[in-house]
């Protein structure tokens, strides 16, 4: 009779959220890994992604933001491809990775909305080679099985030296990885089409194994109802099927499902609460439901649902974030190349949205541990305590514990800690769960004095100096915001683009009136756009400036915004004048050519003050000066031994840094010596670095890579560079080097990458802890960089402290960096001091040479018909609520039974008030005769 019996999620039913409940702005990756590319807690979901070679996880919310959006960010975790991740299931903002480069992290992640940490809070390294799995131990904290290339570990994050297990070699590839439900035992698939199930505690060798797989290609297994297990993969004749397995007896499967023949690999989710099973096959539209039994028909289909886009990975939410009165049982979110869909799986109820159908909902696993690592491997075998899904039955919410900063723990075999690192959010230890890092609450009874159970509040003083400890030193351009233009500002339509130019070359470079990008036409073709003149450009050809060779860099003259200069990978230097109105015709005759360096050059800049002079390094590791006026070199500087990362003039005109290959920062003074006048460590990586002045010409910084290929900002005192960097701040891991923007004016440096979506933003000042984090800007796409334009295109009415270009595959787009005020109908005049006229040269390029040193004259950007901020009249501060003595005031019992009267008599109205019968009309006497 049992094969009879009605199941009631026969008829769940999975409804595909609208599209305005989808997660967008997601570029999903496509590289091949054995995890399933997505999970989620009840609070956030990760997923792979295509930028810095996988290395970068996406961000996002299970539930949209207060606007209805969902945020998507990104942050860095490896510097190689991360192959699988995994939430901690009593931690909902806890997440492990793993990765190619041989690491497994530990992350405590913030909301999407807010700066990521950019550290770990533990790292372990098992040195078993690449790392394929990952997964949290379901009743035990801080447990980890970790899937080497051919060895399954069990490790314990509080002993990190060594894992507690090595289990028995695998004959190949391990494919999948999978805890019994209880926790006791661990099952693997792997490519030598064994199955093997492990008791870790009692042996390292497998309690049960049979080689059952007909197919070696990709497989995967899960642990189902009771004992059995379920794996995916394919058949002999490269068929995806699903089947059923006795762990007790692996030696042959107890039921089978055939899906279809396809490439793409099966990704099994299975529901221990309901026995739903979902499969949905990589690359495939289609995502099937089954639900699984004791007994016959083990298996059987429920839904067969068709997706709008095919699926590079699923995950299911937890069932503590389903919508339990909408009869929701299964939540899953499928990783799209550009979305991620919401399926939800609901079982048709009358009246499901005004009951809890309990029927449908057994309790559940909490979130609270069973037991230690350490206990579960002394034989514990505690199970999580279960909670009601009864919207009736939950607990109330408590006030968030008290968040402390957390020290990045990296270790591995012979490692050691470093420092701590500040992260958004923290707990006694890496691994604790919320419950056990809470801060007791304190009684009233237990508080002196207060019977009402207030705590007695800080002075002010004690208040402020507390949350700047807390909070650290806070800049006010922290909110600061990236804006993109209305469209009617860009460039659209751009074609041809050569988007590989080289690491020492910005991508393209803009002045006030035109923008030049390079083309990816043969002869060294340059573009050239008024940007006056914006709007949809035309698929015929442009004319353009035919360089003959290949471009390497170009600048535009800051004194002449017609003159152009470019170098090419022959060596030679081309200036070339760009006719008034822009270009009618292909430019063939360049004004002027400079020869000199012997082999391809790296790049060049102009003098900020002298007009005319131009400087170059090259392969040939020297650095020569170059007076426009005559076509000669004027100048030779040596002593770099390898590649020229960059070069930087100071503010006044008078040193030249530059960064080099050779793991050195040199300070020259191009008048006085060839030979560099200061001289000190570098960055430590050899991928790439620019140097840029900053805090009037004081310090230096560089930004470049460590030894881990990890981004990073130096700063060093340009009076003493032997002494090394002052401060060290590290972004992420991305091959991009960032190319920054300083500006004098508010000491905000604007730093992105070639092919970054993110732009970083810092406050820097001359004392600890000199650099001070901004919020940053996301564009939607990665861009080729940006270029900046002169103060004087900033709008001080939008309070606008910068304005770039942003160049993209097809655009050229303006991006306003806006800073949030109120009053903003004055002049904010502590964010516009009077800037220099950048614009106009200060001295001749002969002149410089002779000795003199120049000095831009300053103007003020405030216009006319605004005050500044600074002289706007004192408001009296106006109180919002009444002050709290009027609230906690003590009535006597004679005034609480006035009001009580008071208010009983407004409610029944004035006694003396005629009843409304009294008005109603009668009927004469006469008229009753009748």
């Amino acid at each position: 009779m049992n094969r009879f019996k009605t199941s009631k999620f026969k008829n769940t039913t999975p409804k595909i959220a609208k599209k305005d409940g989808w997660i967008n702005n997601v570029r999903a990756g496509s590289y091949s890994c054995q995890g399933n590319h997505i999970k989620a807690s009840s609070k956030l979901v990760v997923f792979n992604t295509e930028q810095a070679g996988g290395g970068m996880l996406g961000l996002s919310s299970v539930k949209p933001g207060a606007d209805g959006q969902w945020t998507v960010t990104h942050f860095s975790c490896h510097s190689d491809l991360v192959t699988d991740m995994d939430f901690s299931p009593f931690d909902e903002s806890l997440l492990v990775t793993c990765s190619s480069d041989e690491t497994v992290k530990l992350w405590r992640l913030c909301d999407p909305d807010l700066q990521q940490p950019s550290d770990p809070e533990l790292t372990l390294r098992p040195g078993h080679g690449k790392l394929e799995l990952v997964h949290f131990h379901p009743t035990s904290s801080g447990l980890l099985a970790v899937g080497a290339n051919r060895s399954p570990l069990i490790w314990d994050t509080s002993r990190q030296d060594s894992p507690l297990a090595a289990l028995e070699q695998h004959g190949d590839q391990l494919q999948s990885l999978s805890w019994k439900q209880d926790g006791s035992l661990l099952a693997s698939s792997c490519k030598d089409k064994m199955l093997r199930v492990f008791d870790p505690r009692a042996q390292l060798t497998p309690v049960q194994s049979a080689k059952s797989l007909p197919n070696n290609k990709d497989s995967r297994i899960l642990w189902v109802k009771d004992d059995n297990l379920l794996t995916t993969g394919f058949d002999m004749m490269r068929s995806r099927e699903v089947r059923l397995w006795d762990s007790r007896k692996l030696s042959s499967s107890i039921s089978s499902v055939t899906l279809g023949s396809t490439s793409g690999s099966v990704i099994p989710l299975f529901d221990d609460d309901t026995g739903l099973l979902i499969l949905a096959g990589t690359g495939d539209t289609v995502i099937d439901c089954f639900e699984v039994t004791s007994s016959e028909p083990f298996l059987s289909q429920v839904s067969h649902c068709l997706a709008d886009a095919s699926s590079r990975g699923v995950a299911m939410v937890p069932k503590l974030a389903l919508d339990v009165m909408s009869c929701e049982v299964m939540r899953v979110l499928q990783l799209t190349d550009s979305c991620i869909v919401p399926i939800s799986y609901q079982v048709p109820r009358k009246h499901s949205s005004q009951e809890f159908h309990d029927d449908l909902y057994p309790d559940t696993a909490g979130t609270t541990p069973a037991m230690s690592a350490e206990e579960w491997w002394q034989g514990g075998n505690k199970q999580v305590e279960k909670v009601s899904l009864d919207p009736a039955k939950q607990p109330k919410s408590k006030a968030s514990p008290t968040k402390q900063t957390p020290a990045k723990k990296e270790l591995a075999s012979g490692g050691s800690k470093e420092d701590t690192a500040r992260g958004c959010s923290s707990s006694s230890s890496p691994l604790s769960t919320p419950s056990s890092s809470a801060v007791p609450s304190r009684s009233p009874s237990t508080t002196s004095g207060l019977s009402s159970g207030f705590l007695p509040s800080p002075s002010p003083t004690q208040s402020v100096k507390a949350i700047q400890n807390m909070l650290g030193p806070s800049s006010k351009f922290r909110h600061i915001q990236g804006v993109v233009m209305h469209k009617d500002t860009h460039f659209t339509n751009v074609q041809g683009l050569n988007l590989t130019t080289p690491g020492e070359c910005d991508g393209f470079c803009v002045n006030r009136d035109r923008v030049a990008v390079p083309l990816a036409i043969s002869g060294g073709q340059i573009a050239v756009f008024e940007r006056s003149q914006p709007g949809k450009l035309p698929h015929t050809a442009l004319p353009t400036i035919q360089n003959s060779v290949n471009v390497v860099d170009f600048s535009w003259d800051p004194f002449d915004t017609h003159r152009l200069a470019v170098a090419g990978d022959d060596a030679k230097i081309r200036v070339w004048q760009v006719p008034e109105g822009g270009l009618t015709e292909t430019l063939t005759e360049p004004e002027l050519i400079l020869q000199g360096h012997t082999e391809k050059i790296y790049s060049i800049k102009f003098h900020p003050l002298a007009s005319g002079l131009l400087v170059s390094s090259s392969y040939d590791l020297s650095v020569r000066l170059w007076d426009l006026e005559s076509g000669d070199q004027v100048k030779l500087l040596t002593g770099h031994e390898d590649q020229i990362f960059g070069m930087a003039w100071s503010p006044d005109g008078k040193l030249l840094a530059t960064v080099c290959k050779d793991g050195k920062v040199r300070i020259y003074d191009p008048r006085k010596s060839d030979a560099p006048v200061q001289e000190g460590p570098g960055p430590e990586g050899h991928r790439g670095a620019r140097v840029v002045w900053v805090c009037d010409g004081k310090y230096l910084m560089v930004s470049g890579f460590d030894s881990r290929s990890e981004r990073g900002l130096y700063l060093y005192s340009a009076d003493s560079l032997s002494a090394g960097a002052l401060a060290t701040t590290f972004l992420n891991v991305s091959p991009s080097t960032l190319i920054p923007f300083y500006d004098p004016d508010t000491s905000v440096v604007i730093l992105t990458g070639k092919g970054d979506t993110r732009v970083y933003i810092f406050e820097i000042v001359p004392e600890d802890p000199y650099f001070i984090d901004c919020s940053n800007f996301n564009s939607s796409e990665p861009h080729k960089g940006l270029g900046f334009l002169p103060k004087t295109e900033c709008n001080v009415r939008d309070v606008e402290i910068a304005v770039a270009l942003m160049l993209t595959k097809t655009t050229i787009e303006p991006v306003a960096f806006r800073v949030p005020r109120v009053k903003k109908e004055f002049f904010q005049d502590d964010l516009f001091p009077d800037t220099a006229v950048c614009w106009e040269p200060s001295l001749t390029a002969s002149a410089w040479l002779s000795g003199i040193n120049g000095k831009h004259r300053k103007m003020s950007l405030k216009p006319k018909d605004m005050t500044p901020v600074s002289e706007a009249p004192k408001e009296a501060p106006v109180r919002k609520y009444l002050p709290s003595s009027v609230y906690l005031e003590e009535k006597t019992d004679e005034q609480k039974k006035e009001e009580l009267l008071s208010a009983m008599v407004a409610k029944l109205g004035n006694m003396d008030d005629p009843l409304p019968q009294e008005s109603f009309e009668g009927v004469d006497e006469d008229e009753w005769d009748d």
